[in-house]
């Protein structure tokens, strides 16, 4: 099951000279079904970028935390066993978590399939997202704008090997 766990540079760069992503358990986002329902799509690809994208917002978050972390959202794409990803029924109605699974331990490095990084020219406007998202999740409408210009940027796709210099 490939499922998408939301980092920052630091936390990559961390999890790679660990040689695993963890401790666990991780937060990720997977093809759930409530995914699926949210989604309404049978295409396998879409529902995919759909998880990938509910992990890029997590990984704004996450650098709404870390005021020192390089403004790029970070996203890496592990393949896990199948069960080993567990969404949480007790969220299942909460659309925050839409996707969103558990992974109870350590994932090694190895079973890392591609990073999904923003690019540079994308640091302004995602800058501006982690500096506006208290006031988004308060109901503030210039700042839910100013969060969602974050999507407007794709993240790019790197391989395994080339996260030595992603993380320099």
């Amino acid at each position: 099951m490939r499922v998408y766990v939301p980092l920052t540079l630091p936390g990559l760069a961390e999890a790679h000279k660990a040689g695993e992503l963890g401790p666990g358990p991780l937060t990720a986002y997977a093809v759930t079904p409530a995914l699926r329902e949210w989604y309404v799509s049978d295409d396998i690809e879409e529902l995919e970028y759909a998880a990938l994208s509910r992990a890029a917002q997590a990984s704004l978050r996450l650098l709404a935390a870390d005021p020192g972390a390089q403004r790029r959202r970070v996203v890496v794409a592990v393949d896990v066993p199948d069960g080993a990803a567990v969404a949480d029924p007790d969220r299942g109605l909460d659309q925050s978590a839409v996707g969103e699974v558990r992974v109870a331990r350590a994932v090694p490095f190895a079973k890392v399939a591609a990073v999904h990084v923003d690019s540079d020219d994308a640091e302004p406007d995602i800058t501006a997202a982690a500096a506006a998202l208290g006031a988004a999740d308060h109901g503030d409408d210039d700042a839910r704008f100013t969060v969602d210009g974050a999507e407007d940027h794709e993240l790019l796709w790197y391989a395994t090997q080339e996260i030595p210099n992603l993380i320099g």
